[in-house]
């Protein structure tokens, strides 16, 4: 189980006792739904983590400064303007939790804690169709799944067992195509072990900025 200390996901501390007071509310949260508002081509990547319930548990954003901006390239190298994203992972009260990097194109996606600090990656082997999923150090943790229509994956451990579904509801043609809207719900297998868990939380973020936002243009 991911660890919560001072606003911050922190998933390689597996030696640490429990203490529920300090342990993310998402940690806590097997059912989680993705949404990304309605907007412009030209808006910023954005994302909303709510419970069952409709509760903001965490916010994934582009950041508006773009002090800020230019410094995750220098410290996430070779993106472009084009396709590449950095999103900030914050709690509703805006301390940061996840750095999800996607690279230019499809082929990699890093997480790094609030730190800068790698977690993992995860590798494109056949794009919207297999994802493996890879810990700092290189070692394989599991793999994403997808079906033909992009809207439904599933993530499972090394052993090829299944941890986490993610389905994405379609809005209609029109919203696809001129907007950026989308909806995706998580449900998680609990208990899945750290960073795993991490991994499986952030997909449908990491699939919808992966697939779906080459309609955005930056």
């Amino acid at each position: 189980m991911m660890h919560y200390g001072g606003g911050r996901i922190c998933p390689n501390r597996p030696d640490e006792q429990e203490d529920e007071d300090d342990v993310s509310a998402l940690s806590r949260t097997s059912f989680l739904r993705v949404e990304q508002p309605r907007r412009g081509p030209f808006a910023r990547t954005q994302y909303k983590v709510l419970d069952e319930s409709g509760t903001l548990l965490a916010l994934a954003a582009e950041p508006r400064d773009r002090t800020r901006i230019e410094h995750l390239k220098k410290v996430f190298p070779g993106k472009s303007e084009l396709d590449a994203r950095v999103v900030d992972l914050t709690d509703p009260e805006g301390e940061p939790l996840l750095v999800i990097a996607k690279q230019q194109g499809r082929l990699l996606t890093t997480l790094h804690d609030a730190d800068g600090e790698p977690i993992g990656t995860i590798n494109t082997e056949r794009v919207a169709r297999r994802y493996l999923l890879r810990d700092a150090a290189g070692a394989k943790l599991g793999e994403i799944a997808g079906d033909v229509p992009r809207r439904n994956f599933v993530v499972t451990d090394r052993e090829g067992a299944t941890v986490a579904r993610v389905g994405k509801k379609f809005a209609g043609l029109a919203t696809h195509l001129l907007t950026t809207a989308d909806k995706y719900t998580v449900e998680i297998d609990d208990p899945v072990p750290e960073p795993l868990r991490t991994f499986a939380m952030v997909t449908a973020i990491v699939m919808d900025m992966t697939l779906h936002e080459s309609k955005d243009l930056t």
